[in-house]
Parts: structure tokens; sequence; C-alpha cells
């Protein structure tokens, strides 16, 4: 996994990566974090978010897609389903749903630049410490890095 520091949305709007991969509860609610930000910037997102089944749990390990045109170049939104809800106690991260969602990445997007946030380790309350890993198996050989604001501490993982 390859570690940058930055912004994931200014990235990929830059044309940086083909894919943004970001965690999302399945309410189609994209009311806090990164999702907030990726809604207001890109409401397609939202509205791909919107087109699914709310508050299904069937949706954990699985995603929406929106295609986006930016400038001269388009790239694809990914809606990750790694949480079945935004309220109750930590972890609310489903450790199965963010492999089985980057296994289903991997096999779509291969060949493509993925970019990602912490998935799941940030307001979902998941430990890197096992995310990290099955992210990586699932990508492997793939191009994919992990984007995080400047001056996070990325937690380490073992090897």
């Amino acid at each position: 996994m390859q570690v940058i520091e930055g912004d994931l949305i200014a990235l990929t709007k830059s044309g940086q990566f083909d894919v943004m991969v970001h965690g999302c509860n399945c309410f189609c609610t994209m009311g806090a974090g990164i999702a907030k930000a990726i809604a207001a910037e890109f409401p397609e997102a939202l509205n791909a978010d919107r087109k699914t089944d709310e508050g299904s749990r069937e949706k954990l390990g699985s995603y929406s897609v929106a295609n986006v045109a930016f400038q001269d170049h388009s790239f694809h939104i990914v809606n990750a389903y790694t949480q079945f809800n935004f309220r109750g106690p930590q972890p609310r991260v489903s450790y199965e749903a963010v492999a089985d969602v980057f296994a289903r990445i991997a096999s779509e997007f291969a060949g493509h630049r993925i970019g990602y946030p912490l998935i799941g380790a940030g307001l979902a309350g998941g430990d890197w410490s096992i995310i990290a890993p099955s992210i990586d198996k699932a990508l492997s050989g793939l191009d994919h890095t992990l984007v995080v604001l400047p001056g996070t501490t990325v937690p380490e993982v073992a090897q």
C-alpha cells in the first residue's frame, strides 16, 4: 500500500486517481466525514447512494458507483458499504464488509489507479491494523494508494 499525504478529493479531481473509494453506512446519509465532503462536491455520488435500499444490511460488503466527468477526464466514486449504521457503539465498521468490498473493487477496477482514505478507521472507529492488511490483500498487485490529510499519523501495521 502506497501512503501519501494530501486531499483525496482534490487529487482525484486533478487526475491522480481513476477510482476514489470511501466508506459509507447503509442508510444513504453521507452526512459526516469525507462522505459529506464527497456528497457536497459530487451530488452524483449521493444520488448513487440514494438509489440503493436504505437501511438494508444486504448492502454490507457491496458498493454503488458514480461516474464523474470532470474537466478533461473522468473517474469513478465508489461508495463502499463498510458499516451498517452511523450510530451506536464503536467500532461500527464491519471488517468482513471491508474485505468483501475491496475484493469486489479489485475485480471490477483492475488496471485503474485507486485512492482511498483511512476507511473504517475514522468515524467508524475501526482498527487500522486490521483494516489495512485486508485492503492490501484484496488489492495486491494493483495501483492503490492510501491518502491521509497532512499531519495525520497513520497507525502502525504489522508486516
